[in-house]
């Protein structure tokens, strides 16, 4: 293939069209008109001998060559965004830089939510897009889709396999309506068995709660199964009992009639890293991002040793 003949747009577009599977919203994404974006597509099928997109139904679907493409486009593109991005720098207070993040809602609230006021100031062109983590965040990982990845060490053993830094530790501790009628000064394993549990699932996976207590072989009545925010919604006026992250929990007692009790087991922790692809370890942008999550959970939580 001649290189002269490809422009680098066409390689942008073609990541596009095939996230989006939609020429419209494909359209609108890199902000060009839907006559625009058929042409380039067009242009695509040329330069590569094949449909790329074809219609099932109502939808368009990729071709097999082009699903083959995917994955390599994605890295060459990742590879001169952060070849030109390391030669040009990164100034926080002048430069335009928006970074995807995975985190729960509890990672949000506890440690993002400071960082978004801190930014307002020291970097107004830098935008967050903070997402719930998805099933397929090893794929997003791997083909530079996403930024950063925040989640508990325990719960993802895989970490190893990428660049991460540690941020902070916490633990669970238990959390019941403030004048639970059957909950004295402290709260019995033979009380937590019997009475009726909210179990918590952050996403689409078991907390590290509930799978530390399956292996500590501690049964439950388990009642009803949220996320850990809804759940403070839920217990008070209730015979409820639950198992929240400390920190998730002394910010919000403050709002809700619950309060937290010391575990009747042995303590669960958790380590919270953050994890990114390889290739964005040089960026200096990310750098900077990586630098400013370290120095806050310092300033909020006492800090952690580097585990890189």
């Amino acid at each position: 293939m001649d290189l002269r003949r490809i422009d680098l747009n066409l390689l942008v577009a073609f990541d596009v069209l095939l996230e989006e599977r939609s020429v419209t919203r494909a359209a609108e994404r890199l902000f060009v008109g839907q006559s625009a974006m058929s042409a380039t597509l067009a242009r695509l099928r040329n330069l590569f001998n094949d449909p790329i997109l074809i219609r099932q139904g109502r939808h368009l679907v990729p071709t097999p060559v082009a699903e083959s493409l995917v994955g390599p486009i994605r890295e060459a593109l990742a590879l001169v965004s952060a070849t030109l991005t390391r030669r040009s720098g990164f100034d926080p207070a002048t430069d335009h830089r928006t970074f995807s993040i995975f985190a729960s809602d509890y990672l949000t609230f506890v440690f993002l939510r400071p960082l978004l006021g801190a930014l307002s100031r020291e970097a107004p062109n830098v935008k967050l897009q903070i997402r719930p983590i998805s099933g397929d965040f090893i794929d997003h990982l791997r083909q530079n889709q996403v930024d950063l990845l925040i989640t508990a060490r325990e719960a993802f053993p895989r970490h190893i396999d990428f660049p991460n830094q540690e941020l902070f530790s916490d633990r669970y501790v238990c959390a019941a309506d403030a004048h639970h009628p059957e909950i004295g000064e402290r709260l019995t394993l033979d009380q937590f068995e019997s009475l009726p549990y909210l179990a918590t699932q952050p996403g689409l996976f078991p907390s590290v709660a509930e799978m530390e207590l399956d292996r500590l072989g501690i049964v439950r009545n388990t009642e009803a199964t949220t996320g850990f925010m809804l759940g403070f919604f839920l217990l008070p006026g209730t015979r409820l009992v639950s198992l929240v992250p400390e920190r998730l929990g002394l910010g919000f007692t403050q709002h809700f009639n619950v309060r937290l009790l010391e575990p009747p087991f042995p303590p669960i922790t958790i380590t919270e890293i953050m994890i990114w692809p390889q290739r964005n370890t040089e960026d200096p942008s990310h750098r900077w991002l990586r630098e400013r999550l370290l120095a806050l959970a310092a300033k909020l939580f006492g800090g952690a040793p580097p585990t890189q």
